[in-house]
């Protein structure tokens, strides 16, 4: 089959492209929304080059806009679906930007009330799907956390994300911008930042600077770990006083069914000081103290039986 020609596609990396569909549309954009869409083509080539995106690959896209990415995903993959919120946006998409292609399907829905595992199974037969997006940034936690905990079958994430969310995902223990995410990512993938994008290269201008990162995602997780809902719990445990001790923020958490002193017998057979915060602890010694934990409210269960 002859490849398609794409050259008459008006494509909206061009900046004169995108005014010429927001004019055509009288689109305003959306705060509620965080709608800052990408007009430097270069970074949309390279953000979809970098993803390693090719014509086996089905490719979700999360808040594709006007459809700037959306072209060039479409361009590169099998298959795309575009999830899109704004109702205003779905006419733009359907009718003008993407009508030259026929790989790609636009959502109109909340991507957190997406059942993308059903979505995955149905057009890809279940196997590793490829995320690529220009997350909004007010809600970029929730749909990382929502991919990796609903276990979607996943080969990798592309992200356009604030810079500091992307330093956040890849930085160790001891940092100020380790925290919660950081452990939660490195879990379940290995991060890499791939760009960094200035404010300039938006519309609207964002009052931050942007990072791509890119999040592969693990076969196995490199840790392991009896029980991962109790691990999770005690990191956000952890950092959700990030002034105390790790033993009185997991006590102020509820004690995990422990009392104090158990949770401080704990904390020494991780063999470090009582005193420690859980921000200095790392990913293998959180999932450590979740197995000890775990074991000693078996010991505990098994008393009382």
């Amino acid at each position: 089959m002859a490849e398609k020609d794409y050259k008459n596609v008006m494509h909206l990396g061009n900046p004169t492209n995108t005014i010429a569909v927001l004019n055509r549309y009288g689109f305003s954009f959306q705060k509620k929304f965080g709608q800052n869409f990408l007009i430097d083509e270069n970074v949309v080539e390279k953000i979809v080059r970098d993803a390693g995106v090719t014509k086996d690959d089905f490719v979700l896209e999360i808040g594709p806009g006007i459809g700037t990415m959306t072209q060039i995903l479409c361009e590169n993959a099998r298959e795309v679906v575009a999830v899109e919120i704004d109702d205003k946006l779905i006419p733009i998409l359907t009718e003008d930007t993407l009508s030259w292609y026929d790989n790609v399907t636009v959502i109109h829905e909340d991507i957190l009330k997406l059942d993308i595992v059903k979505l995955a199974n149905e057009r890809n037969g279940g196997k590793p799907i490829k995320v690529v997006a220009n997350l909004p940034y007010y809600i970029t936690t929730p749909i990382i956390m929502g991919l990796f905990e609903s276990h979607v079958p996943l080969d990798s994430i592309t992200i356009m994300v604030q810079k500091e969310v992307a330093d956040r995902m890849q930085v160790g223990p001891g940092t100020k911008d380790y925290g919660a995410l950081s452990l939660a990512v490195q879990y379940y993938a290995k991060p890499q930042i791939l760009l960094n994008v200035p404010a300039s290269c938006f519309m609207p201008r964002p009052n931050v600077d942007s990072a791509v990162i890119q999040l592969t995602r693990y076969e196995k997780p490199p840790v392991e770990v009896a029980d991962e809902h109790l691990m999770f719990r005690l990191i956000r445990a952890s950092f959700n006083q990030r002034r105390k001790t790790l033993a009185n923020g997991l006590n102020n958490f509820g004690g995990f069914g422990l009392s104090k002193e158990e949770i401080q017998t704990c904390i020494e057979e991780l063999g470090v000081p009582v005193s420690i915060r859980g921000e200095a602890l790392s990913l293998e010694q959180f999932a450590e103290l979740a197995n000890i934990i775990n074991r000693h409210r078996q010991q505990a269960n098994s008393t009382e039986a």
